[in-house]
């Protein structure tokens, strides 16, 4: 055999280069000092073939090569590519990458509040301001050739999803997309739904980790794996895996010891500290500190880490017990990076606000190599966090989920301290999905041969369920996506009502529905067969036995609700007569384990109907404590007692009367028996059935009596069947009204909100009225309430500043529901206008209900917050930081985010209110807004 080829076949193989060579791939390989792998070429193949592509692939697998491959595209052909991203710093960070490649004049970035060289024919942008563009017709959109969207796996997401659907569906036919995705269990139907709105589409998807993963749990000094290979050794990508035994043995041998709450000595609560260490002291094992988990991981060579932590003061809280129990992750010579970097970047903050944003205390944990990450930060610290870390001069930090979201922040390891997580409303378990995205940050491509995932030891830990987590690598795509008011308007304009409706039809959400129409549908055509078969068997040759069968079904209803009525009747009746109960009274019990004499110790009346008795009380109806005449003190419910009761008797219950005390007991009931055992009892007489005397139920016996089929003597075999075929045909029916309601959801729920819109007057029929238009350029969760306010003059002639407090109460909600104090507003005419505000809210809200829209499927106005109009109007008075976030009690990073969100509607009421005092206020406002802290904040 030799290695030399044919001359045919050096031939073909020359012809195969210069055929690569011609294409656009080539060079944009040569671009990278690493060989793409076989999905990224396959994408960017079917890219340049004319079709869309979705890649579905793990985090840090490196598919946004695909939408960089797009954007060489569109460079080469002359034409534009918008590049969206979910969030803002992710916009900045994918901004800065692309004008590393191709210069700052050929790239541009729009985010919400920046517009960078916005004509560029490349553009960076959130994808809310794509959407925007769309319904605006922007001049913009000449010429788009590709748009890329990151993290298309967003559209799951309940507040925003729905503006990804938006753009996917309203993008011109012209323009290819390329959807990047983290992995999805369902990537296959999304690509289908693709394929059918947007044309031939591509489905790429790659389970493969370019850097292997190990899963840890951390217990006390030991790291236990938590798989164990049953053949070959490389990561999880090979061999059957099955949960480590010795992982098993630990979790059942400490779940099953006793938990040490209480000093039995001591007789009252241990300090925390006393209780960890006698925890340490009966246990081999226990849930190491934060400095002891860094610590760890340095001493393995696991740094750099992230350890997630489901609370921002739980981040801040980590960085200061590092920095009080020593901690220092950085030589002299890192530190001295770090402080010139953070200077550097810290340069245009007024030293005066340095303090109130505990700059001092921030810089010394990154001098030390230790940092936190939340959405509580000020964005520029965020963003230097973010430089530090992929530099490493920052080895630990302590995250929230939401840097898990996209940010380009690769670690060695990934550390997670709990898995539950508050998601605002409860504590609940992380999921498969959100385990994986978490831990998709270990292993970062090209430095790590391998990536980490520790999970802290903790007590009741289920390591089957751990597996469970970790082994579930996917999680599927679920559609978000809700009309709104603003959405309706806009496609009114576009395409009328009937395009709109039917535009609306082919979004994700109705695709999935109908999808799930499809089984339930089946299930119905094999019913119906049944049904056939049913009703043959059923055939009588006397009569019409399904006219029979009804007659006996209704006789059977009749009576069985007139039985009901009469046990209902009963059990009011038998409960009055409970209420009468006092103590010493003697009684019957009539039925039960306890029947027989009985002496009422206690009534146990309902609560709020004890009459002056000190007894327990009972919210399920009296529930009287007697001595038998067994000497046994019990607690009767109303089941022992079906019909009323009544005192045959009374005794006087001795003072001295201890129901614990055997003794108390047999004086007590021998007493009883000398008393009341002469009574003679008898037992409760049935009384007549109400269906004796029903005329109703005698007209339906003699129909039945009359009807020809009852003399078949086959009568009750075609009865069975008849029976069947009843139970089959009302499960039918209930499938087809579960149809019914799946389908058309979508466009049902538009037909709603343009017929409330058009008793507003902002729709007329297909005509959208200058109203309509106003609130076409008003987007948020409270557009509708904004354009009314507009309408109603609600904001003329107040000063900027406390319009600025109005605006706020648009676009502000809690994190959590406050309800100890009402929230400080503005005195004078701004504390009437937000009242106005809300007064106008319960008008839409009455509205809605009446209209059937319901807030709580993600539809309609949520009620204002005026949490946040103290703050907004204090700082557009021009009021310094300090005194400001004091009042408020308020991180700066949410106090810039918000600021940033009302600047952001302020320009969207400017631009929508007609031009006179409001549109001007706005737009003063905003420039009062816009400084200092918020001004340098960053540029998203």
């Amino acid at each position: 055999m030799t290695d030399e080829l044919s001359p045919a076949e050096r031939y073909a193989a020359s012809r195969a280069r210069a055929a690569e060579q011609a294409t656009a791939l080539a060079p944009f390989r040569e671009m990278y000092d690493f060989e793409l792998d076989p999905f990224q070429i396959e994408a960017c193949k079917a890219l340049e073939s004319g079709k869309g592509v979705l890649v579905a692939a793990p985090t840090g697998s490196g598919k946004t090569i695909v939408g960089e491959f797009a954007v060489h595209l569109a460079l080469t052909q002359g034409r534009k590519c918008f590049y969206t991203t979910p969030i803002k710093a992710l916009s900045n960070q994918k901004y800065t990458d692309l004008v590393k490649r191709y210069g700052a004049g050929q790239v541009g970035l729009l985010t919400g509040d920046n517009s960078v060289n916005s004509d560029a024919p490349v553009v960076v942008m959130t994808t809310e301001v794509l959407r925007n563009m769309l319904y605006a017709g922007s001049q913009s959109l000449l010429g788009l050739g590709y748009v890329v969207m990151d993290e298309v796996h967003y559209l799951s997401d309940r507040f925003r999803g729905a503006v990804w659907e938006e753009v996917i569906i309203h993008l011109p036919e012209s323009v290819t997309l390329v959807s990047l995705s983290a992995t999805v269990s369902n990537a296959e139907e999304f690509g289908d739904w693709l394929d059918t709105v947007r044309g031939d589409t591509e489905v790429i998807v790659s389970e493969h980790r370019p850097v292997p993963l190990w899963q840890h749990v951390l217990a006390g000094r030991r790291m236990y794996d938590l798989f164990e290979e049953k053949s070959g050794r490389d990561g999880d990508q090979g061999g059957r895996r099955e949960v480590n035994p010795d992982l098993v043995r630990l979790a059942r041998m400490e779940n099953s010891r006793p938990s040490f709450g209480r000093d039995k000595r001591r007789g009252r609560n241990m300090r925390e500290a006393d209780r960890e260490r006698e925890r340490r002291q009966r246990s081999r094992i226990w849930t190491p500190g934060r400095p002891e988990v860094i610590d760890r991981l340095d001493a393995e060579g696991l740094l750099p880490a992230i350890t997630f932590i489901f609370s921002r003061a739980g981040c801040e809280a980590a960085v200061q017990q590092c920095l009080h129990a020593g901690l220092r992750l950085n030589d002299e010579s890192a530190r001295s990076q770090v402080r010139a970097i953070v200077e550097e970047r810290t340069a245009g903050i007024p030293d005066e606000d340095l303090h109130v944003l505990g700059y001092f205390e921030w810089l010394e944990g990154l001098e030390r190599g230790i940092a936190a990450h939340h959405a509580g930060m000020l964005p520029t610290f965020k963003e230097v966090v973010e430089e530090l870390f992929v530099r490493g001069l920052v080895k630990a930090v302590f995250a929230t989920e939401t840097l898990a979201l996209g940010i380009n922040m690769p670690a060695r390891s990934v550390v997670l301290e709990k898995l539950v997580k508050w998601n605002g409303e409860q504590h609940v378990d992380i999921t498969p999905g959100e385990y994986t995205q978490l831990t998709g940050r270990a292993g970062r491509r090209g430095i790590d041969v391998e990536g980490h995932a520790v999970v802290l030891w903790q007590r009741t830990m289920d390591p089957a369920a751990l597996a469970g987590l970790a082994g579930t690598r996917t999680y599927p795509l679920r559609s978000s996506f809700k009309p709104s008011y603003n959405m309706a308007v806009n496609l009114v304009s576009q395409f009328g009502r009937h395009r709109s409706r039917e535009l609306l039809e082919t979004s994700f959400a109705q695709f999935q529905a109908d999808k799930a129409v499809v089984g339930i549908s089946r299930q119905v055509q094999r019913n119906e067969e049944g049904l056939e078969g049913y009703r043959a068997s059923m055939t009588c040759h006397l009569g019409d036995f399904d006219e029979y069968a009804r007659l006996r079904r209704e006789l059977k209803d009749r009576e069985t609700e007139l039985a009901r009525q009469g046990a209902a009747q009963r059990r009011a009746a038998a409960a009055v007569a409970l209420e009468k109960l006092r103590p010493g009274d003697v009684i019957h019990v009539p039925t039960g384990k306890f029947a027989g004499l009985a002496l009422v110790l206690d009534p146990g009346l309902p609560a709020g109907r004890v009459g002056g008795h000190r007894g327990m009380e009972y919210h399920d109806g009296p529930r009287p404590l007697v001595l038998t005449a067994e000497r046994q003190v019990k607690r009767l419910a109303s089941i022992d007692f079906p019909v009323p009761v009544e005192p045959l008797d009374r005794m006087r219950i001795p003072k001295s009367f201890n129901p614990r005390s055997p003794q108390s007991r047999r004086d007590l009931a021998s007493a009883l028996r000398t008393k009341a055992g002469h009574h003679d009892v008898r037992r409760h007489r049935k009384e007549r059935s109400p269906a004796a005397d029903d005329t109703e139920i005698s007209r339906l016996r003699a129909a039945i009596r009359a009807h020809p089929c009852h003399g078949c003597s086959d009568r009750e075999d075609h009865a069975r069947w008849g029976e069947r075929y009843h139970r089959l045909l009302r499960d039918t029916r209930q499938l087809e009204r579960r149809i019914e309601g799946r389908t058309n959801t979508i466009a049902r729920t538009f037909d709603r909100i343009c017929s409330l819109l058009s008793e507003l007057g902002y729709l007329r029929g297909d005509e959208v009225t200058d109203e309509g238009r106003r609130l076409a350029r008003l987007y948020g969760e409270l557009d509708l309430l904004a354009s009314e306010c507009l309408r109603e003059g609600v904001w003329e002639g107040l000063p900027p500043a406390e319009l600025a407090a109005c605006a706020s109460a648009l676009v502000y909600e809690a994190r959590t529901a406050d309800d100890a104090l009402p929230p400080k507003l503005p005195t004078g005419r701004a504390k009437d206008a937000l009242g106005e505000m809300v007064r106008i809210w319960g008008r839409l809200d009455a509205l809605e209900e009446e209209h059937k829209i319901n807030q709580a499927e993600g539809v309609g106005q949520r009620e204002p917050d005026l949490g946040f109009a103290w703050a907004a109007y204090r700082w557009a008075s021009g009021h310094g930081l300090d005194e400001v976030l004091r009042e408020i009690d308020m991180p700066a990073g949410d106090f810039v985010r918000w600021t940033k969100q009302l600047i952001d509607v302020l320009g969207q009421i400017a631009a929508a209110a007609p031009e006179g005092t409001v549109a001007r206020s706005a737009r003063r406002a905003v420039d009062g807004l816009l400084r200092g802290v918020v001004a340098y904040s960053s540029v998203g």
